[in-house]
């Protein structure tokens, strides 16, 4: 019985790979095309260095030169001598390129639905079931949908965890003036033909201690992301928060989705925030850095996912470092919405 492993890189591409029982993680990623660096692959040279994310393993030698005692509690491999004791998600601090790997998978999809759930934001709905095999991701990941006749990609996440028959769902902010905005309103038809690049980016969950809390902060269509991480997260009693800020309550979506996930969480709170409140809200308003206390930060070590305007990660990065808040781990994802793309930190 072999194990499923997603390898990921420092320019956001993404590959999966099976590694058999007992064999090395840098053997099965030459063996399937994937030439990691290495120079001794004897767990000295330090070569072959990345991290794990998520998974089990164990390592057969690794010299005291090669990594610290600090770098083995940080979860950092030397492929050469790693050895997986469960599915895996590895972290690489280098472009893909520089290892020869492929290009990311290109998938045909069928327009299924198209539903408008505000002015400003679109839940488009895919099914790639003709491709024969799972499409693989890591949930928070995105695609890279092209716009037909344009020569152009957006980027969008995808709000869910993978899927056995490939029914794929993404959250879509609407720009009038955008490309995708414009295909949208006005050429995107049911049982349409879209073609998809998958996966990309480097935000996606990673393990953490039970009694660590996680905070996952959206801004707008950034919930997508988390809408797959807690669609992938086993019922546990690891503390949450979820905050989703928008301008205005209408803009709030996929309500009863997130209702559903506190039944399967018993301790996940919700915290919607708006902006530009009318007079009839009665929660949160304002802006999420706002309802942050620096005391309840520091209460307990947490891992803070940001995924949203750059403005609110931005926000939400200056919070942490003018109360000098350093009992956390921090990762985002800012949307770029001139140049459709997502980034990741």
């Amino acid at each position: 019985m072999g194990h499923s492993v997603a390898l990921n890189f420092a320019d956001g591409k993404t590959f999966f790979i099976d590694v058999q029982d007992h064999e090395l993680l840098l053997d099965a990623a030459v063996r399937q095309g994937i030439t990691l660096p290495l120079d001794c692959r004897e767990g000295v040279c330090a070569t072959c260095q990345g991290r794990c994310d998520s998974g089990q393993y164990e390592q057969d030698y690794v010299d005291e030169d090669a990594l610290t005692e600090q770098d083995l509690k940080d979860r950092k491999i030397l492929a050469c001598q790693t050895r997986l004791k469960s599915n895996a998600t590895f972290y690489f601090d280098h472009a893909s390129t520089f290892c020869q790997a492929g290009e990311a998978l290109k998938v045909q999809a069928t327009v299924t639905a198209l539903e408008w759930v505000s002015d400003e934001t679109v839940i488009l709905k895919l099914d790639s079931s003709q491709y024969s095999k799972p499409i693989r991701f890591l949930a928070g990941q995105y695609a890279r949908i092209y716009i037909p006749e344009t020569g152009q990609y957006r980027a969008y996440s995808f709000a869910h965890a993978p899927t056995e028959n490939n029914q794929l769902q993404f959250l879509i902010r609407y720009l009038a003036d955008g490309l995708m905005g414009q295909f949208l309103k006005s050429q995107c038809q049911i049982g349409q033909t879209v073609e998809l690049e998958v996966p990309f980016g480097s935000f996606y969950l990673r393990e953490a201690a039970p009694e660590k809390v996680l905070y996952f902060i959206a801004g707008g269509t950034g919930l997508s992301a988390f809408l797959g991480m807690l669609d992938q997260m086993s019922a546990s009693h690891q503390m949450i928060h979820l905050y989703y800020a928008v301008r205005h309550e209408a803009h709030l979506c996929e309500q009863e989705r997130i209702a559903a996930y506190k039944e399967k969480f018993p301790n996940l709170v919700y915290h919607p925030v708006i902006s530009r409140p009318t007079d009839h809200w009665q929660g949160l308003h304002g802006y999420v850095q706002d309802h942050l206390a620096p005391d309840q930060l520091k209460a307990n070590a947490f891992d803070m996912y940001v995924c949203g305007p750059p403005a609110l990660v931005e926000a939400l990065k200056s919070h942490l470092t003018e109360n000098q808040i350093e009992n956390c781990h921090f990762y985002s994802e800012k949307f770029i919405a001139a140049a459709g793309q997502l980034e990741a930190a």
